[in-house]
């Protein structure tokens, strides 16, 4: 089990919950999203699951990333 790539209950479904979120709203909601829960990750690490949720805001980060390298290409 991987808890910030792939949490299961994530993945139970044939496509991933992020790809649906994301084909659902436009790429400024996608990148609001994202930024949430970077937030959410870093101002609660301390408090809740410490490295675990360092990556998580790490992985949702990389994610805004990635869909600002998509739409330069």
């Amino acid at each position: 089990m991987d808890n910030v790539n792939h949490p299961t209950h994530y993945t139970s479904t044939k496509i991933e919950t992020i790809e649906i979120i994301r084909d659902k709203l436009s790429v400024e909601a996608f990148e609001g999203f994202c930024i949430g829960n970077v937030l959410k990750y870093v101002t609660r690490y301390k408090l809740k699951n410490g490295l675990e949720d360092l990556k998580k805001a790490r992985w949702y980060l990389d994610k805004i990333i990635s869909v600002q390298e998509e739409s330069n290409d």
